[in-house]
């Protein structure tokens, strides 16, 4: 997976704002976490750990970023293989916006919450109806795994 050219492609097509997301698993669970009520953008829903790309920042880094805050992640990085999900949409500031959500394994190590976060959970992929994830983040989800099955759902 190159990195580079998934930012040259969002470049190409005009976003205007880069975000970076991950399905961590484990045991072919997802972690989603809870937004606070307070937050202006999206309160209370169930989403991905995810988060904006700082000017001068690559995917990775920022990614590497995001967990560390939404999670308190410390763990390496290491992604699966093959794997990474996109979709657009507008920012809340109105801006076209692109996701690219990476795959990795849960390190085992504790999930430590932001405040921009009140709750997570692991989510079995068959759950994901049963959720209030974003129809975007739900397609990511099943996408994520389909690609770990190898079936379709």
């Amino acid at each position: 997976m190159d990195v580079w050219q998934l930012q040259a492609d969002a470049d190409r097509d005009g976003v205007a704002k880069l975000v970076v997301g991950a399905v961590v698993h484990i045991s072919g669970r997802v972690l989603i976490l809870r937004r606070s009520i307070n937050d202006a953008f999206m309160s209370g829903i169930e989403e991905l750990p995810s988060g904006g790309v700082e000017p001068g920042e690559d995917l990775l880094a920022a990614l590497r970023r995001e967990l560390a805050e939404e999670i308190g992640w410390t763990g390496p990085l290491v992604l699966d293989p093959g794997f990474v999900a996109h979709f657009d949409y507008v920012s809340g500031s109105g801006r076209k916006a692109r996701q690219y959500t990476f795959g990795l394994a849960h390190d085992g190590s504790p999930i430590v919450l932001s405040t921009e976060h009140t709750g997570y959970r692991w989510l079995d992929p068959h759950g994901v109806a049963d959720s209030d994830v974003t129809a975007e983040t739900a397609r990511t989800i099943r996408e994520w795994a389909e690609a770990r099955t190898g079936k379709r759902r």
